[in-house]
């Protein structure tokens, strides 16, 4: 009889009911025996779903994740027998990233400290920036210099590769940007004039937001007044470039948006009374901006008016991270990397994308400031904040949300890396290890894996099932001032002090 403890076969049963994250029932309730597993639940859910080929799931009872027989999450959490338990069943990503464990490679070039270390979203190349004022393109197979880019006048502050990977935009202390031909290896613009302080962030449009951007394209830039009618943007969408506009914060309190077809900045947005420190383009038309007067601004890219104003921290606001970011970075790329043949195609796989990181949900933003917390929110709807997250005993110097955006990380001057979860902002766990302030840290693809980069000059990969570190990674001469994992997650990139570029694989 279902429901019935005790079965004839002599081993206890439990009445279970599969549900997915947004808490729709999938299949009836089930009478399963309490030592049934991860491995056999998943053979059950892959029938039900009718899934052709078996694909990954992991399953939760009350967010806690079933790692052995159900039994033991029973006795766990002390759950009656007698009830009917909810499983829910979250997929995994298709593919599994191997943690990195040696370094592959040194790459001196650079004559001052390495500050900004990035992977193209094809994973095909891997640029960064220096205290030498040059940014410098690397070929990650041969892990050889391909070009050293030059004409900034002071340190390379950061790095953003478009999502197409065609461009590389670049901003220097002395307040100038650049925007590089990766391939060809020189400037295709730059230098770009117009902040008069230092430009401390870039984020470029996301690709599936572009299409809006070619199709008005005679509305805002000048770049071809008269071509009102959607037909006439449609025939010279071909001509313009797949990735156009870009946003830079500075630290003279400003943002700006800049377009590589008319080569200027298109629009400025003042408003913060302090350096801004972050910006980011969302997948939702919206420019988020955090700066040191302890707000967030929420702009419309498309007018440039300020939306809301997102209040709470009561110190500096170093960091921000987005739900969606590593479908905003990776554009139409997924762990394949393969080039799409169309500018159409590549928009429509990118939104598609966007679209199945988002879900049902909204974009979701999370914070990090100098007065030791991080704080979550839906800036897309709303300037309340979800959740105040606490714990950390020093400033945060970095967030990052997992490609699935289930996960949030955060790495802080009080040398530990936290985990904490994507949708509410619950505490996890605290990774630690690192005898040094932690810098940046950064995710693989899968989401089971990051890795930290810290001033005690290691890096560590830390594994999120286990909740412990993975590997060690020694072998920089001075503090880890950046670290990158590649998207195709074959390589992890760090940049330090001591002046070199290492390359770390499997």
């Amino acid at each position: 009889p279902q429901g019935d403890p005790h079965s004839n076969d002599g081993v206890e049963h439990v009445l279970a009911q599969l549900k997915d994250e947004e808490g729709n029932t999938t299949g009836p309730p089930l009478n399963l025996p309490v030592n049934i597993t991860p491995d056999q639940l998943r053979v059950l859910l892959n029938g039900f779903l009718q899934n052709d080929e078996a694909l990954p799931y992991s399953f939760f009872v009350n967010d806690v994740e079933v790692s052995e027989a159900i039994a033991a999450t029973l006795a766990e959490q002390s759950i009656s027998k007698e009830t009917t338990l909810d499983i829910v069943y979250q997929p995994q990503a298709v593919f599994r990233v191997r943690p990195v464990t040696r370094c592959s490679g040194s790459m001196p070039g650079h004559a001052e400290a390495v500050l900004s270390v990035k992977f193209s979203p094809d994973g095909a190349m891997l640029a960064s920036g220096s205290g030498d004022t040059t940014v410098r393109v690397w070929d990650v197979h041969t892990e050889t210099p391909k070009f050293t880019l030059k004409g900034h006048r002071n340190w390379v502050m950061y790095i953003a590769w478009s999502p197409d990977a065609s461009m590389v935009a670049s901003g220097g202390r002395e307040g100038d940007i650049y925007v590089w031909d990766p391939v060809a290896g020189k400037a295709k613009l730059g230098p770009l004039k117009g902040h008069t302080k230092y430009v401390t962030c870039l984020s470029w449009e996301p690709l599936h937001g572009s299409a809006a951007a070619a199709a008005g394209n005679g509305a805002g830039d000048g770049a071809g007044a008269g071509a009102g009618a959607g037909s006439a943007a449609a025939a010279t969408d071909d001509a313009l470039p797949l990735c156009r506009r870009f946003a830079s914060s500075s630290k003279d309190g400003t943002v700006r948006i800049w377009d590589t077809v008319a080569k200027r900045s298109v629009m400025t947005f003042g408003g913060h009374t302090h350096s801004v420190t972050c910006v980011k383009w969302g997948g939702e038309g919206l420019i988020y901006s955090a700066s040191q007067d302890r707000s967030i601004r929420v702009w419309s890219a498309a007018d440039g008016k300020l939306c809301r104003v997102l209040s709470g921290h009561a110190h500096w606001i170093n960091t921000m991270a987005l739900s969606t970011d590593y479908a905003l970075r990776t554009g139409y790329f997924d762990h394949r990397c393969e080039v799409e043949p169309s500018k159409a195609a590549a928009r429509d796989k990118a939104l598609a994308r966007y679209k199945a990181l988002r879900g049902s949900g909204e974009e979701t933003l999370v914070s990090g400031s100098d007065d030791f917390t991080m704080f979550l929110w839906h800036p897309t709807s709303s300037k309340k904040s979800l959740a105040r997250m606490t714990g950390h005993q020093a400033l945060i110097n970095d967030v990052s949300f997992s490609p699935d955006g289930r996960y949030i990380a955060s790495a802080s001057f009080d040398k530990s890396v936290k985990l904490w979860e994507g949708k509410g902002g619950k505490f996890i766990t605290s990774f630690r290890g690192h005898v040094g302030a932690v810098y940046q840290v950064c995710w693989s693809a899968d989401s089971r894996l990051l890795v930290s980069g810290s001033k005690d000059s290691t890096m560590k990969v830390w594994e999120v099932r286990t909740k412990k570190a993975a590997f060690d990674l020694p072998g920089h001469a001075d503090e880890v001032y950046t670290v990158d994992w590649s998207p195709d997650g074959v390589r992890v990139a760090s940049g330090s002090k001591d002046k070199l570029l290492k390359v770390w694989r499997t």
